[in-house]
């Protein structure tokens, strides 16, 4: 399973996605950037943590979990949408295309995963 049109080196082993290791892979700046956000989340959680434990009001901990899944989602949608411009790179030569196939595919995704 693979897309032929891309031009593999030797040594590059195949996803099961079909697209190379390579094209999994996130530069430097954008994976600086999750891990921050998962960092922020992970506070959020440490913070709700706390507030069961102070027995806090549910209404306001239930506001907080709403907060925290959103957070994760939002993390998982811009690691899905650059997954998806890596692989989409391989298949669609115009840049243009390219993050308006991206766009909408995350945005068809992520409307039917609710």
């Amino acid at each position: 399973m693979g897309y032929p049109d891309i031009n593999m080196s030797p040594g590059h082993r195949y996803h099961p996605t079909g697209l190379p290791d390579q094209v999994l892979q996130a530069d430097g700046g954008v994976k600086s950037s999750h891990i921050k956000r998962l960092r922020r989340i992970e506070g959020q959680l440490r913070g709700l943590q706390k507030m069961v434990d102070e027995e806090r009001d549910y209404a306001d901990i239930l506001t907080q979990i709403s907060s925290a899944h959103e957070a994760l989602r939002a993390v998982g949608r811009e690691l899905l949408r650059e997954q998806l411009k890596r692989g989409a790179a391989a298949m669609v030569t115009d840049g243009v295309q390219r993050e308006a196939l991206c766009d909408e595919l995350v945005d068809l995704m992520y409307k039917h995963s609710r």
